[in-house]
């Protein structure tokens, strides 16, 4: 005989509805995975706000790195 599945506890479900989310696709109901925050924030505008161009440079984010100034 096959073993019946044990239901989730409160916290797993918890722990489950942080850690996907529920969107729709072609009419039917797909969960994924969440985007990985920092603060709260998505991992590519929190390296915008507080990178500084050093790091930027030697990670090779040429594109977020901000203008030079001509002086």
């Amino acid at each position: 005989m096959a073993r019946r599945k044990r239901k989730l506890t409160p916290t797993d479900k918890q722990a489950r509805k942080q850690k996907y989310t529920t969107i729709f696709i072609r009419g039917k109901q797909t969960r994924v995975p969440r985007p990985p925050l920092v603060g709260g924030l998505p991992v590519d505008e929190f390296i915008r706000r507080n990178a500084d161009p050093t790091w930027l440079h030697q990670n090779e984010l040429w594109e977020l790195m901000p203008p030079e100034e001509d002086t």
